[in-house]
């Protein structure tokens, strides 16, 4: 039997974050191991959403410590979070569908060429690392060219996945990727997701897909009432002891 190794990438420490009177979160803590796809489940206002909002720089924590890399850190805003090295792929996806797939993939973060102050848009670039990029995760990429309302759900998730992993990510976190995808889609946004983690990225993914989770992740953490109240390697666990450590019903 391999060993997980302990090589964290991630690690949030009581974490507590309210919001008026209400306790989001109550000293969660979370650990990530690089390489390692990590699922984050549990029931709706068990706390995950927060979680990721307070990683993702949404949300400030109130208390409670987050190291990335070996470094205590701490994120204003979202491009704080990206700019240290973490991307988040929202269930809304976060596109914009009358731009074309190249133009969501540098939205913000425009390549130009030029001399001194007189610089333009370097299209041609954007169009090729877009295309190299797409092509890297994607089986069946579709033309960069292409605005995103004429894709496909699973061609819009793979886009939002290969923009999160193209700006040298150190994790991607997956707020429901596959929620509302049919079968043949969902296996190639999951194709898309194994090939970021044979890439060396590390993903922390929120599914209440368990079949999912028990297929993807290499460890599992589960959220209850505002904190993390049990963690598996998904190779020792089963999805009736995760609906039993969710509900309750099995202490961690």
């Amino acid at each position: 039997m391999t060993t997980p190794s302990n090589d964290y990438i991630l690690t949030a420490t009581d974490i507590v974050k309210t919001f008026g009177g209400v306790n989001a979160l109550r000293g969660a803590n979370l650990t990530m191991r690089r390489g390692e796809i990590t699922a984050l489940i549990g029931d709706n206002g068990a706390g995950k959403s927060t979680l990721v909002r307070c990683l993702s720089g949404i949300h400030q924590p109130d208390s409670g410590t987050i190291t990335l890399d070996g470094q205590v850190v701490t994120f204003s805003t979202p491009l704080a979070a990206r700019e240290a090295g973490i991307e988040t792929v929202h269930q809304n996806l976060a596109l914009v569908e009358d731009l074309t797939v190249w133009q969501n993939f540098f939205l913000g973060r425009e390549k130009t060429r030029g001399f001194g102050p007189i610089r333009w848009l370097d299209s041609r670039r954007m169009k090729r690392e877009s295309a190299v990029l797409l092509a890297d995760l994607a089986v069946n990429a579709p033309p960069v060219t292409n605005r995103v309302r004429r894709l496909s759900g699973g061609q819009r998730q793979a886009v939002s996945i290969a923009r999160a992993a193209g700006w040298g990510s150190k994790i991607v976190i997956m707020d429901e990727p596959t929620a509302a995808l049919g079968v043949q889609e969902t296996a190639r946004v999951e194709a898309v997701i194994t090939r970021l983690k044979e890439q060396g990225v590390a993903i922390l993914l929120i599914s209440h897909n368990f079949d999912q989770v028990l297929r993807l992740a290499d460890h599992v953490w589960v959220m209850r009432g505002g904190l993390a109240v049990a963690e598996r390697r998904t190779a020792h666990t089963s999805g009736d002891e995760l609906v039993s450590l969710i509900t309750g019903a099995l202490a961690s």
